[in-house]
C-alpha cells in the first residue's frame, strides 16, 4: 500500500494547561477532546525549509523488573542483551521522585547554540493490556516539565491510534508543545503519567515518548524539515507498508537523515525491516550499529547507529519502544524529489507512530 503526502500538510494548535502536577485537570476529562481510530494513514505534520534542522530527544518509560521464564536476566537486556517484553515481569520507571506520579523519565534535548525553535511536538504511546486493563479514556493525557520546570498537563490535539488484538491494546498520541519548548532553558525534558500496563503478559507491555523539535540556525545548512506522522500497523495480517513523502527538492550527493517512532519491536527477532527508496531507484535497506538491516525495529533509541545520550534512565535494550535516526546518505546519491519508505515484517509486528526527515535543500 502505498500514500502519496503532499506539501500543505499544516500542524494543529494544542491544548496544554499552565497548571502544577497537584492542580492538574481530571483525568477523565483528558481524552474528551479528541477521538481515536484503529488506523491513521501518515499525513504531514509539518513541514519547512530553512537554515536550521531537526533534534528529537526520547526515553521509555517501563522496563523489565525481573524474569518471567527468559532465557537473559533482566539485568543483562537492560544492558544491551536480546529480549522481548514478553519475556519479563515490566514495571513502571519513575525518575521524578514526585509521589504524585507512577511513571516517568527523562531525556536531554540538544539543541545548537543560537538558534530558535520553530516547532516542536511530543509523541507518546504504549500498550494498556498486560497484567492488568489500564482505561481508554487516560490516552490523550501526559504531564510534560521543561528543564527546572514544574509539570504542564499536555492533551492530545489529534486523533488518537488505539488498536486492540493478539494480547495486545497499543496506542499512540501526541501533541504541539512548540510554546513550551521554545520558552524553555536548555536541559533534559520529563514525561510523566503515560498510559501504559505493568505486569507480565505472553505480548509483553512497552510504551515510551518523542520530543521532535525543528530550529532554526542561520549558520546551518538550508534543509528540508519535515514531520509526518500516523498509526499503522504490520503484522501477521498485513506484512508491509509503505508511504511516499514527495515534494522534496533534495540535492545529489546530499546528506540527510531519517527518524522512527514506533512500537513493540522486539530485539533479536531478526524479521522486521525498514527500506528507503529515492524517486525510481531500488530501495535500500537501512541499518546502522544499532539497527541491523534485518532487525531494524529492535527496542533502540539511537542516532546514526550510536546509543543517545542524556537520558534517565538510559538502558540500551527498551524493551519495546524504537525511536532511531538513520543516516540517508546512501539512499541520496543521485538526489531526490520523493523518497518511498518500507516497513516489513515476518513475525508478530510492531506499531509506526511517527517519521521525521531532515535533508539538505536545493537552493
Amino acid at each position: 500500500m502505498q500514500v502519496s503526502l503532499g506539501r500543505t500538510g499544516r500542524s494543529m494548535l494544542c491544548a496544554l494547561s499552565s497548571v502544577a502536577l497537584t492542580t492538574a485537570l481530571p483525568q477523565a476529562a483528558a481524552a474528551a477532546a479528541v477521538g481515536e481510530a484503529s488506523r491513521i494513514p501518515f499525513t504531514e505534520r509539518y513541514r519547512a525549509v530553512q537554515h536550521g534542522g531537526l533534534v528529537r530527544t526520547a526515553n521509555t518509560s517501563v522496563t523489565c523488573e525481573s524474569t518471567a521464564g527468559a532465557k537473559v536476566p533482566c539485568a543483562d537486556a537492560k544492558a544491551g542483551a536480546k529480549g522481548s517484553n514478553g519475556d519479563y515481569r515490566m514495571t513502571y520507571i519513575d525518575v521524578d521522585k514526585d509521589p504524585n506520579t507512577y511513571n516517568s523519565s527523562r531525556a536531554e534535548l540538544k539543541l545548537p547554540e543560537n538558534s530558535t525553535v520553530s516547532y516542536a511536538r511530543l509523541y507518546w504511546g504504549g500498550n494498556l493490556r498486560v497484567g492488568e486493563q489500564k482505561p481508554v479514556k487516560d490516552n490523550g493525557r501526559v504531564l510534560f516539565a521543561e528543564p527546572g520546570g514544574q509539570y504542564k498537563e499536555v492533551l492530545a490535539d489529534t486523533t488518537i491510534g488505539h488498536l486492540s488484538g493478539n494480547g495486545f491494546d497499543a496506542y499512540s498520541a501526541s501533541a504541539d508543545v512548540t510554546d513550551i519548548v521554545k520558552d524553555a532553558n536548555p536541559g533534559a525534558f520529563t514525561v510523566a503519567q503515560i498510559n501504559i500496563a505493568k505486569g507480565h503478559s505472553a505480548a509483553g507491555t512497552w510504551g515510551g515518548w518523542t520530543l521532535v523539535v525543528a530550529y532554526t540556525d542561520q549558520t546551518a545548512p538550508l534543509r528540508e524539515l519535515a514531520v509526518w506522522d500516523g498509526f499503522e500497523s504490520v503484522s501477521a495480517e498485513r506484512r508491509s507498508y509503505a508511504l511516499t513523502l514527495d515534494g522534496l527538492r533534495i540535492p545529489a550527493k546530499g546528506s540527510g537523515s531519517l527518524g522512527v517512532v514506533a512500537y513493540d519491536g522486539d530485539r533479536g527477532s531478526g524479521r522486521n525491516a525498514l527500506s528507503v527508496r529515492a524517486d525510481r531507484a531500488p530501495a535500500v535497506a537501512l541499518h546502522d550499529d544499532a539497527n541491523p538491516a534485518d532487525d531494524a525495529m529492535n527496542s533502540t533509541i539511537a542516532d546514526a547507529g550510536r546509543p543517545v545520550s542524556g537520558r534517565q534512565p538510559s538502558y540500551r535494550n527498551t524493551l519495546g519502544y524504537d525511536s532511531d535516526v538513520y543516516d540517508l546518505r546512501p539512499v541520496l546519491g543521485n538526489g531526490a524529489e520523493e523518497l518511498t519508505v518500507g516497513f516489513g515484517t515476518e513475525e508478530e509486528g510492531y506499531h509506526v507512530g511517527a517519521l521525521f526527515l531532515q535533508a539538505d535543500a536545493s537552493r
